[in-house]
């Protein structure tokens, strides 16, 4: 049984006397992975910056479980380029993480071959991988991801939504992240929030491409798109991409928001 793990009640935030977040209600739940959608400028990393704690909303109320373990996975992440770093050293730069703690969250992205490699030299979907890793160290009970696909190809970012799923699945963790592409995420979330400031909708991915709220927002084509991907993606990829022998049908968990 799904419980609250955060719960956030009329959220209103404001920067500079400009309204980003107006009036948004959410819980967010025990293993079940929510994403959420809109926009540019549609306040979401705002709001995902309030599930953490890194900001403090105008008025209305934040709740989380106490003791609640995030890992987060921010949009982009600089490093000094002039500075030597292994991918090894720095899963080893975060505090009171064991060897064994380093070698779970590597097994569980498939990084093994990384480790000697330089921060550096990694592409878009290595470095995403080697996020990940870092954000699963101290095993969280919420995964935080903020577009977790950005700057990776169309394969690549299809794998990578698939591990996110099966991380949910080993670990039993919750999932809450940004997406631009439902129609990529869909087999790979249980709940999405459609959001331009407030929230315009919310529920099952397939149920949310049908609401006038998501159509005027991405318009008619992006759900007839999204309509045709659910048609046809009734399988699993693996990790590099390649469809998985069918199963049994594919099916979502809803999750009670």
């Amino acid at each position: 049984m799904n419980t609250d793990i955060v719960k956030l009640e009329q959220v209103n935030i404001s920067f500079s006397g400009k309204k980003v977040v107006q009036n948004v209600s959410l819980n967010l739940h025990s293993d079940c992975i929510t994403t959420l959608i809109g926009p540019n400028g549609a306040g979401k990393t705002t709001l995902v910056k309030t599930v953490l704690g890194l900001v403090k909303p105008n008025s209305g109320s934040v709740w989380r479980k106490p003791g609640l373990i995030v890992g987060y996975v921010p949009q982009k992440l600089h490093i000094d380029s002039t500075f030597p770093l292994t991918v090894k050293r720095f899963l080893q730069i975060s505090r009171n993480i064991t060897a064994r703690d380093i070698a779970q969250a590597v097994a569980s992205v498939a990084i093994e071959g990384l480790l000697d490699s330089s921060i550096h030299g990694l592409s878009g979907g290595e470095m995403q991988r080697v996020l990940l890793a870092r954000a699963l160290l101290k095993n969280p009970q919420l995964l935080v991801l903020d577009e977790p696909v950005q700057g990776v190809d169309i394969n690549g970012q299809i794998e990578l939504y698939q591990l996110i799923a099966d991380i949910r699945k080993a670990r039993g963790c919750s999932v809450f992240m940004i997406s631009h592409d439902l129609h990529l995420v869909m087999s790979a979330t249980d709940h999405v929030i459609c959001m331009n400031q407030h929230i315009c909708c919310s529920g099952h991915p397939e149920k949310i491409t049908n609401d006038p709220s998501y159509i005027e927002l991405f318009g008619a084509a992006s759900a007839k798109t999204m309509a045709l991907y659910a048609h046809h993606h009734n399988h699993d990829h693996d990790l590099h991409g390649d469809v998985l022998p069918a199963d049994g049908e594919h099916q979502h968990q809803e999750c009670n928001h």
